[in-house]
């Protein structure tokens, strides 16, 4: 079954009037720029763990501080920016309409690079807030109403406002009878992601204490990675893949029952973060159950990639773009895979507060969404800078470096949270465990410093061919064909 006004047959127009090509190249530099800071950060926290984190003694530098800018510059800076810029070629492609807005544009990129900046100071001067993947600072001293830093999360929550009115505007107004499925994906997405910021992270801050309010955060944590992350990676991927392909996606129905199960499902899922907790156990069973129902669910995307890729086997070792695709598909069916199967109660015994999460962590949110992202700006950026790759070798030494690195990375966390935690069931002392474990430690950090000098290759080439020599490039050969 093919899909409804599929991408795949949108002409290849290099000049297209409906997107503003500064928008996207803008978006998708800051996303890259705060890629390479936030995993040059993770680099250096890594070194902590055996003994050799270079600002010990530095209170704005400390440990604690600085692992935020990790996670956060990942999620606001690299994700979001990422997202955004591919919205701005995507949305006006399938819709006919341009977005509501090029000064509106303008405003939201200045004044989201401005949030993060502003978050990730405040950070490192201990205006965090205690919510996973949420401790942008609330800018109140706690309690009250007093003014002590920039109210940041208030800030996020307009720019989620502006995001949506910009690229809703196009949707609305759009030129086609039916909507294909990356617009449902997206329009959800917007949406979730104000509702999910206000409910799962300013809201307990400030009205809920105790157990509630934990319950509530555990909402947050997953859900901007369920309600945001997903929606925005799925449908974009549903857009770029068939683009790239030149093929429609293999079915459209599929992807229609998959966004249903995700709206249903997904909302449920946060409290498996808090399992053998205080929480009520009736609604860690109810998070347990509708984690396992939405993993099978992901599988609705995992087969129509597959089955769309299908017969088109050489784009793997032809083009780079796809072959990011295919590689974050892989790593999304084992996550969701382990996923299933580490939120129920006999494993949590073993993985809980282990290694084994941050491996998890780091195979969907690296292995999956930011290789999808890497891939679709692979495609776009000769496309945005009229140039041909500065050297198109450096973007698969970025490929190979990243996606080993990863591998390593995943394979070392996963065994050290086992060895953890069966130590931990052995009941053996701590620091027996801390020196099992640093053997893993060093492992993570060398993983690290290859997923690290990936990136860089990736930023330089990038900059190289917007500042270097003009090279010609022919828009019908695929993109990353690997020269003779």
């Amino acid at each position: 079954m093919t899909s409804v006004a599929d991408p795949a047959q949108v002409a290849e127009v290099p000049s297209e009037p409906l997107v503003d090509k500064g928008l996207v190249k803008w978006h998708l530099t800051a996303a890259i720029f705060f890629m390479v800071t936030a995993m040059t950060w993770g680099f250096l926290v890594s070194l902590q763990f055996f003994g050799h984190y270079p600002f010990e003694g530095i209170s704005f530098l400390s440990y604690g501080r600085v692992r935020l800018l990790h996670t956060n510059e990942i999620a606001y800076g690299f994700l979001v920016n990422g997202f955004v810029g591919c919205m701005y070629y995507a949305i006006p492609r399938m819709t006919g309409k341009s977005v509501a807005s090029s000064k509106l544009g303008w405003l939201i990129f200045g004044v989201w690079q401005f949030i993060i900046v502003a978050m990730s100071v405040g950070q490192l001067l201990g205006f965090g807030q205690g919510v996973e993947w949420g401790e942008t600072p609330t800018g109140f001293r706690p309690g009250t109403w007093e003014l002590q830093y920039i109210p940041v999360d208030f800030l996020i929550e307009l720019g989620a406002v502006l995001v949506a009115i910009q690229f809703l505007t196009p949707i609305v107004k759009s030129v086609r009878k039916h909507q294909y499925v990356s617009l449902w994906y997206l329009t959800a997405g917007m949406i979730w992601l104000i509702l999910t910021y206000v409910m799962g992270n300013t809201l307990p801050e400030w009205t809920l204490a105790g157990t509630s309010g934990a319950a509530t955060v555990g909402l947050f944590i997953h859900d901007l990675v369920g309600l945001f992350v997903t929606p925005m990676g799925w449908g974009l991927m549903y857009f770029f893949v068939p683009v790239i392909l030149r093929k429609p996606i293999w079915s459209h129905a599929l992807s229609v029952i998959g966004f249903w199960a995700l709206a249903f499902f997904y909302p449920l899922n946060g409290v498996h973060h808090f399992l053998l907790s205080s929480i009520p156990m009736s609604v860690q069973y109810g998070a347990i159950i509708s984690t396992m129902a939405v993993e099978i669910v992901v599988t609705t995307v995992v087969v129509n990639f597959f089955a769309t890729m299908w017969g088109r086997g050489d784009a793997l070792r032809t083009n780079l773009p796809i072959r990011w695709f295919f590689t974050g598909m892989i790593c999304y069916f084992i996550t969701c895979l382990q996923c299933m199967f580490h939120t129920t109660l006999t494993m949590q015994e073993i993985i809980h507060f282990t290694d084994w999460v941050p491996g998890h962590a780091h195979l969907v949110m690296l292995g999956v969404f930011a290789f999808w992202i890497m891939g679709m700006t692979t495609w776009l950026w000769p496309r945005l800078t009229g140039s041909d790759w500065h050297n198109r070798r450096l973007n698969h030494w970025h490929y190979w470096l990243t996606v080993i690195g990863l591998v390593i990375m995943f394979g070392d966390l996963t065994a050290a949270g086992l060895v953890h935690g069966y130590m931990l069931a052995a009941l053996s002392p701590w620091m027996e465990i801390v020196r099992a474990m640093h053997g893993f430690w060093v492992i993570r950090t060398f993983a690290g410093g290859m997923i690290v000098a990936g990136q860089l290759c990736f930023a330089w080439n990038m900059y190289k061919t917007c500042t270097g020599e003009v090279k010609p490039y022919d828009y019908r050969v695929d993109l990353a064909t690997v020269e003779a």
